[in-house]
């Protein structure tokens, strides 16, 4: 295809065609960091949640191929992988997961679209993803396997291309609000091994250091002792006569911090749980009361019932119980209607957070239902879907 004469389904290639290629940084003079090299980015690491982790722009005269490949690894259902646009973003692309599937989004020349399938992507495997122009089409092609393809027939004809093409990896460059389908940005995963259009372009980045990527991986939510999760009230279950039910799985003797605290607004913490490392403990917290267990276990359940708590250690007969006191009741009767519940810290008055958990809950549940990490409000130095095997 000649370089004056690109198709629609090209152009949309040239955004599709690069992502970031290294963790080596050095300095550019404009208060950001270049990356270059063939790396792997972890795409979960801290920021605002729509803002790209690594991004360059390029002008399209320097673009001569139009396939690329990437490896892809997550058990994330949801999130922003790459992004690109010509034109200072009146034509843009988004390829992202959405439910565990590939999701691509298109706008160009007042058109807006979306298609979405092919294999489920967050098993925790590397997946070879390769992006081609085939005439007018664009196709996505997983393992080789399984083509999710978009046609895209102009109905005028279209100008060549010029200008810059801007490239963003883990973000976009846009309103959310224009995107067709919405979806959380923020997503547990890492990209290596790209093979981006031959170009040598560094990529720059705002971070100061870039996240690893764990060799081995498992299902879970990793903590390391800097951040937590806090759900709003909105997103969590109502109290019924048979309670609210916590649970959480995972090696509790290798925990320290604050496996989970909740709170009412403009109030300290009326519950929480504590993980002490050194003494092998486990501290549950409700008002002034206590209770000290052995953290010798894998499964811990908590039942919040009407006027008392109780609590169990994995599959055996081993419960605890704490009576509601008439000190703790005013706050204990509503934490499920008003209150937030926030996992890996221990909540503060301004909903920031303290004492931070270091190490992975394998799975945490509410009424028996796995805790969508994705619905937290606030999330902060988490691997979410994901801890080191």
């Amino acid at each position: 295809m000649g370089q004056n004469g690109k198709t629609i389904a090209g152009s949309l290639l040239l955004i599709l065609g690069m992502l970031g290629q290294g963790v080596h940084a050095q300095g550019n003079g404009r208060g950001k960091k270049e990356i270059s090299g063939a790396g792997v980015f972890h795409l979960g690491q801290d920021r605002d949640m729509w803002r790209p982790l690594i991004q360059m722009t390029v002008n399209l005269s320097e673009v001569t191929s139009i396939k690329s490949t990437f490896q892809l690894r997550t058990f994330d259902p949801e999130g922003t992988v790459f992004y690109g646009d010509t034109k200072g973003g009146e034509d843009w692309f988004v390829l992202s997961l959405k439910e565990g599937f590939p999701l691509m989004q298109i706008s160009k020349e007042n058109m807006l679209l979306s298609v979405a399938g092919g294999p489920k992507l967050n098993d925790g495997k590397w997946h070879t993803l390769e992006v081609s122009n085939q005439g007018k089409f664009v196709v996505l092609v997983v393992d080789r396997t399984q083509p999710l393809v978009v046609g895209l027939q102009p109905k005028v004809k279209e100008e060549s291309l010029a200008g810059v093409l801007r490239l963003a990896v883990g973000g976009i460059l846009i309103n959310k609000a224009k995107l067709l389908v919405q979806y959380k940005p923020q997503i547990d995963g890492c990209v290596r091994e790209g093979n981006w259009l031959n170009l040598s372009t560094p990529w720059e980045t705002e971070e100061e250091e870039m996240w690893p990527c764990h060799e081995n991986i498992k299902p879970g939510s990793y903590f390391v002792g800097k951040g937590f999760a806090v759900f709003n009230y909105s997103v969590l279950p109502k109290q019924t006569e048979q309670g609210i039910t916590l649970e959480f799985w995972g090696d509790m003797n290798e925990m320290e911090g604050t496996i989970c605290s909740i709170k009412n607004p403009d109030q300290e913490p009326i519950f929480h749980i504590v993980a002490d490392k050194i003494t092998k403990k486990l501290i549950l917290t409700l008002g002034s009361d206590k209770i000290t267990m052995k953290s010798s276990s894998r499964r811990l359940r908590v039942t919040f019932l009407t006027d008392v708590l109780t609590v169990h250690l994995d599959e055996i007969v081993s419960e605890a119980m704490i009576s509601v006191s008439e000190e703790s009741q005013a706050g204990y009767s509503d934490i499920w209607t008003v209150g937030s519940l926030s996992i890996g810290g221990l909540l503060g008055e301004d909903n920031t957070g303290s004492h931070f958990l270091t190490g992975c809950l394998e799975k945490i549940q509410i009424q028996g239902k796995n805790l969508d990490m994705n619905l937290a409000d606030k999330e902060m130095s988490i691997n979410s879907h994901s801890c080191p095997a």
